[in-house]
Formats: C-alpha cells, structure tokens, sequence
C-alpha cells in the first residue's frame, strides 16, 4: 500500500498533490507520442493529477499529448499551462490561451502562468490573465522564472497580489531559492512549482545521492523527490516518458527522512548562505 500523496494549497483552497507531472520535450516525435500519453495516464492512476505543460513545449505538441491524455477524465486533473512572453500582451495572452485549449481539448485551464518575463508590462498581462479567469477559461493564473524583485513588482500592479503560484528550478544541486524566494512564496500562500527536479538527471548519477538512495533500497530520483516533498509549499513536476518510470516517481512519497538524513543531505547538498540569482533553464 502507498502512503497518500501529501497535498498543498493554492491560495485560492484548492488542494493539489505535491508531485506532479512535466511535459517538457514531450509531444516532439510521432513515434513517442503513445508511450508518452500511457505515462501521463498511469502518473495519473497513481494520483499524480497535476499535469504542468506549456504553448512552447513541442510548438503545441505537449499539450496535444496532454489533451489525449485526459481524454474522458478531464475532471481528475488539474491542468497547468503557460504563455510565451512574446505572446503575453493582453490580446496576445487571450489568443495564446485559446489555443491551448483546443489543443488540450478542455474548455478551461486550472493555473495558467507567463512563462518568463519579456518586453510586456505585467500589468498588461496580468489584465489578461484577469479577463481569461472572469470568462472561466482559467482558475488561477501565476508566473514562471520570477525571482524575488520580480514578485514583488507584481504584487505592485493592479490584481498583482492574485498570483497563484511560481514555477522556478528547484533541486537538491540547486538550493538558491531557500534564501529568500521559497520563504517569501510561503509566507503569502503561494506555491512554488520545482521544474527539473532531478536536474536534468544529473543527480541520478551523483555518487553520494546514489549511496544515500542504497540505504532507503531507492533509486536517486526518488531520493530527490522526497527531498522536494519535505519542503512545506512545493510542488515537484518530474517528466517522464515511460509508465515504468511515473511508478518509480510515485514510489518516492514513501520515502521519509529522519532529522539526520536531512541534516545529511544538507552536508553534501549545502543551502545557501547568500543571496543567489535565480537560476533558469
């Protein structure tokens, strides 16, 4: 029996699981296409619910995958998307967002985030985002790639505070947002979503993680993932093409740490002591 996936809240109540599921390079070859929608629909069996996708990946073609995936379950997940920033201008943002939902065959995104900043005011696309989620096209909208200076900038335009969420890259080799961002995220209610959270599999092959991972009879990426699971307010969304491997994710909620192992984890993975610029890929 699996131990239950632990859940976080978005500020507006809804509850999601604290693992769940990426679609970066998903949707870019035919041949892939099938073993990719029976990963997303086993991660989704296993209750990992919270599919995070975006308009870049694949020129649309993630989100196509995604739409074959929740086919006739729609209302088991919760769907994330994004716009691009050259695209987020108000009439842009609005176009941009249709589209995802004809390619994802839904009539409404559950979080929907700008991508990154661009040459846009985020005012501009924060009335956007605002005109989408009173026309029920989107629950909740946030951002992407915001360090520190960028939310608070947001909190400052009209409707800024609405953020829902924050998505950056957040892993046990890249701790940086532990200084100031992941507590400032938490400390409003707003989640942060942790893109490549086994470092683009670097850390499947890191020695130490690999010795720690013996001694839980685990795997490193699942190692990884539970570390992401013990941080208060974060979502992790591991990608995977293969039903074999969402299982193998699945598998790291079981995984707990002692106070020692994360003191551990902390030696050899260390935490910042300083100010980091917010790291991207």
């Amino acid at each position: 029996m699996h131990d239950p996936i632990p859940t976080t809240s978005f500020p507006d109540g809804r509850k999601v699981p604290v693992l769940g599921q990426g679609t970066w390079r998903m949707g870019e070859n035919h041949i892939k296409a099938a073993a990719e929608i029976r990963s997303l629909q086993a991660g989704i069996d296993l209750g990992m619910t919270l599919i995070d996708t975006a308009e870049m990946y694949g020129d649309g073609g993630a989100e196509r995958i995604v739409g074959e995936a929740i086919k006739g379950r729609r209302d088991e997940v919760f769907l994330v998307s994004k716009v691009l920033p050259s695209n987020a201008s108000r009439s842009g943002t609005i176009a941009a967002c249709e589209r995802s939902l004809k390619y994802l065959g839904t009539d409404r995104i559950d979080l929907y985030l700008l991508h990154w900043r661009g040459v846009y005011p985020l005012a501009e696309t924060v009335a956007a985002f605002e005109t989408l989620k009173a026309g029920g096209k989107i629950a909740a909208w946030g951002v992407s790639n915001f360090d520190i200076d960028d939310m608070e900038e947001l909190e400052s335009v009209p409707n800024g505070r609405n953020v829902a969420a924050n998505q950056v890259l957040y892993n046990l080799a890249r701790r940086g947002i532990e200084y100031d961002l992941l507590p400032w995220c938490r400390d409003r209610g707003v989640p942060v979503m942790a893109y490549s959270p086994l470092d683009e599999g670097r850390l499947l092959h890191n020695a130490d993680l690999i010795h720690i991972a013996k001694a839980h009879q685990a795997t490193p990426a699942q190692v990884a993932l539970a570390f992401l699971k013990s941080r208060p307010g974060v979502i992790s969304i591991p990608k995977t093409g293969s039903a074999e491997r969402a299982r193998e994710n699945r598998d790291a909620m079981d995984i707990h740490f002692t106070a020692e192992e994360l003191a551990e984890l902390d030696e050899l993975f260390p935490p910042p002591r300083r100010k980091m610029r917010l790291e991207v890929i």
